[in-house]
């Protein structure tokens, strides 16, 4: 009796780091004793909100702090948002990485591309494989996602079974390999899951996902619809089952193939080399081929499908690529659903199309690697676990299966809504958010990593909407008598040429203030650049209802 109580008390903690309240950045730790295992260590694209940012990735504090603790990354699938942070991460924490076959190919790229292949410890491993790490048990278990040998992880812990399915969608007839292991699931299921941590990114959706091979029938369509049109495909360059249907309908149809984009070309070669991909040699080109060929027995497989500014898409849309010319012979598909936060920069791309005078196709050219509502129902009555967490999306998909669950049988008080930064902790009966950690964004700026913060994106945000004035004067240090100046420097704020009026009125404000400050000896210089600062702040919101960035550039010299 004393062993079967002091089993039930084993506590786990589960760190959230990224992966909620957006999609993408997931990073999950799961902790207990002197053991941490990391589940996915992914980044996110920035948006309109921030700047001049190139990619955000998760907070690792909490690891860095603990290093000594962590056995391992283990990564559930090769797309960016679960791989994408960790060139970066690893140069801090170098530690095992495991993953399946065609996502350790993936990550072995990115980090050779980044120079630390040779210190990294990367280990592939096959689906019903447990690898040992401390006091956890990894377990691999099939799924289907829009990427191959996407897989869940069965987390056997002292606190019972925990199920994270990654990013996941049962897909009875896939583009290639296996379907889903259900009977796994359902196997763990009967014998007792104490929390199931599940992708909600489309639980706002009924119904289920449509079958990937679906979409070759719509890609044959266009292809038979289109026979004397050059036909371009966009899509997701990690999506290897999209592009194997449109090689396979190219050499249906008799069509030579060309790859654009260098995380298309990597991708495909890499998935090529591991067998993922079936292509007849004499079917695939090199860009600079194209021309050599009639454009109507061509296809051109593209990145660009989420309307990314240097993508090869949107160079062919505003005309800025060496080689394609887009004109009214061209079907250009787009076979994706826009990423929330991308339709501007994706509607952008089709206007630029047209108006070029292609026929542009973007819808029901795609399908979700996500599980709608009746696959997220089948999973938790098979998994039937004793606790719900819901992961990976915005809070409003988290909340939606939280209505799943209970509509399956599970009490609302078992569910439970987490943040980033929150810690769970949990036994085989009880599972509360217990305390938070430092968690959030860290920008990536060029080679800077997190030297871009709030302060720098509010900066950011300002000068694109007001502009900066730099205001240069020079004063003398003794007397505080104007030497000279003031010279007016704006930048996004006004057309100077059409405002000389302005900058007078703007230069009598400063003359006016620099005169008051500046009236006594041994004037504070700091404080004569907030007065000129705060004035001249005032009277531009007076008169134009503006606010740009002042910077005063006020020196005291000696005469």
């Amino acid at each position: 009796m004393g062993n079967k109580a002091k089993k039930t008390e084993e506590k786990v903690r589960v760190i959230f780091l990224g992966g909620l309240e957006q999609i993408g950045m997931n990073i999950t730790a799961f902790e207990y004793g002197d053991s941490i295992v990391v589940v996915d260590c992914g980044m996110a694209f920035p948006d309109e909100e921030t700047p001049g940012v190139d990619l955000v990735i998760p907070d690792v504090t909490y690891l860095l702090e603990r290093a000594d603790k962590v056995k391992g990354f283990f990564i559930t699938h090769g797309h960016e948002d679960h791989i994408g942070a960790l060139p970066y991460v690893l140069r801090e924490l170098n530690v095992p990485v495991y993953g399946t076959k065609l996502t350790i190919a993936l990550i072995r790229n990115k980090l050779d591309e980044a120079g630390i292949l040779d210190s990294s410890t990367l280990n592939t491993v096959s689906f019903g494989d447990t690898i040992k790490a401390g006091d956890f048990s990894i377990e691999y278990i099939k799924t289907n996602h829009s990427i191959q040998d996407a897989a869940a992880l069965a987390i056997h812990s002292p606190a019972g079974v925990m199920i994270h399915t990654g990013d996941f969608k049962v897909d009875y007839t896939p583009v290639f390999g296996d379907t889903i292991d259900l009977q796994r699931l359902a196997e763990l299921g009967r014998n007792g899951v104490t929390a199931l941590f599940c992708d909600s990114t489309n639980a706002i959706r009924s119904g289920f996902t449509m079958s990937e091979s679906t979409v070759g029938h719509t890609f044959d369509a266009i292809f038979g619809q289109n026979p004397d049109k050059r036909i371009i495909i966009a899509t997701f360059a990690s999506n290897v089952d999209r592009v194997q249907q449109v090689i396979t309908t190219a050499e249906k149809y008799d069509r030579k193939v060309c790859i654009d984009g260098r995380s298309m070309v990597n991708v495909i070669a890499t998935a090529a080399e591991l067998g993922y991909i079936q292509i007849e040699e004499r079917t695939l080109i090199d860009l600079s081929q194209i021309k050599n060929y009639p454009p109507e027995k061509t296809v051109l497989i593209a990145t660009g499908s989420q309307g990314e500014s240097m993508a090869a898409l949107s160079r062919m849309a505003n005309g800025q690529h060496k080689k394609i010319n887009i004109n009214a012979n061209d079907v250009i598909v787009l076979s994706s659903t826009p990423i929330p936060g991308n339709e501007k920069a994706v509607a952008k791309v089709i206007n630029e199309l047209c108006q070029k005078q292609a026929k542009v196709i973007y819808q029901d050219t795609h399908v979700s690697g996500h599980a709608c509502v009746e696959e997220i129902k089948l999973i938790y009555s098979l998994v039937q676990p004793k606790f719900s967490i819901p992961v990976h999306g915005e809070y409003r998909h988290r909340l939606e299966q939280r209505n799943i669950a209970e509509l399956v049988g599970m009490k609302n008080e078992n569910i439970v809504i987490a943040g980033t930064g929150d810690v769970l902790e949990i036994t085989r009966n009880e599972c509360v958010i217990a305390d938070h950690v430092q968690a959030g964004p860290v920008m990536v700026d060029g080679l800077g990593v997190g030297d871009v913060g709030n302060v720098v994106i509010k900066d950011r945000q300002n000068l694109a909407s007001d502009g900066v004035m730099v205001v240069s004067a020079c004063i003398d240090r003794e007397t505080g008598e104007v030497i000279s100046g003031p010279d007016i420097t704006s930048r996004g704020f006004v057309y100077v040429r059409e405002n000389e009026c302005l900058l007078e009125d703007i230069r009598n404000v400063v003359i006016d203030t620099l005169r008051e400050s500046c009236g006594k000896k041994k004037t504070n210089l700091s404080t004569v650049k907030s007065c000129v600062r705060e004035d001249l702040s005032d009277y531009l919101w007076r008169r134009l209802k503006r606010t740009p960035v002042i910077i005063p550039a006020i020196m005291d010299i000696d005469r």
